[in-house]
């Protein structure tokens, strides 16, 4: 199996790169946000990458950071979801977007991606939202540092905040600005903290 590729920039389309690695040149898909990290033609790469083998081929997709490739392993465990869905995903959304959207259930965020419809959104969020490492939404949620994701993980599980989401997206405000806002606020104030304190908050904290 190839984990990592790591040689000289030969080419790039729109979905895929060439890597010359001593002189081999290998073909990875990858999404358009590893592509605009991997710099001009000619320069060094080094990336990691994910192996498919079928009976009639074989296929490597790059990515630039571990964050990336582990959502893509994620996101192709779903029905329906494979491999250029879930890099159409990363195109459009990074690791933490993508974290923050199932967490709200922000159907609309998902379907920016090319192939991703209503029915497909929902049929992720219903599978991958107990996924979510509290890892990845600690630090965009919350501004935990690392190492107090208890702390900041626990709001997300506290019935309080999705009925403060659920009141701001009422009064017009987008599901997943609403999530960041109220997540921030929940980690903040702690878990005792109300519906209606937490509306207040996140509305202060929208309004900033």
């Amino acid at each position: 199996m190839i984990a990592k590729l790591k040689g000289l920039l030969d080419s790039t389309g729109l979905d895929w790169a060439i890597i010359d690695v001593g002189g081999v040149g290998y073909l990875v898909s990858a999404s358009s946000r590893t592509l605009r990290r991997l710099g001009g033609v000619g320069e060094a790469v080094s990336v990691l990458t994910e192996m498919w083998v079928s009976e009639d081929k074989m296929q490597l997709f790059a990515f630039a950071d571990v964050a990336e490739r582990d959502w893509f392993r994620l996101l192709t465990t779903v029905q329906g979801v494979g491999a250029r869905v879930a890099l159409a995903v990363l195109s459009v959304l990074s690791p933490e977007q993508i974290a923050q959207a199932l967490m709200a259930q922000d159907k609309t965020a998902l379907t920016q991606a090319d192939g991703v419809g209503p029915k497909l959104a929902t049929r992720m969020i219903s599978e991958l939202k107990d996924k979510v490492p509290s890892l990845a939404l600690a630090p965009t949620l919350a501004g935990t540092p690392a190492g107090k994701t208890d702390a900041a993980a626990a709001p997300a599980a506290n019935g309080a905040v999705a009925d403060a989401v659920s009141a701001l997206v009422n009064l017009g405000y987008k599901r997943l600005e609403a999530f960041a806002a109220v997540t921030t606020c929940a980690a903040r104030l702690g878990p005792e903290a109300g519906v209606s304190e937490l509306i207040r908050a996140g509305l202060k904290e929208l309004s900033a």
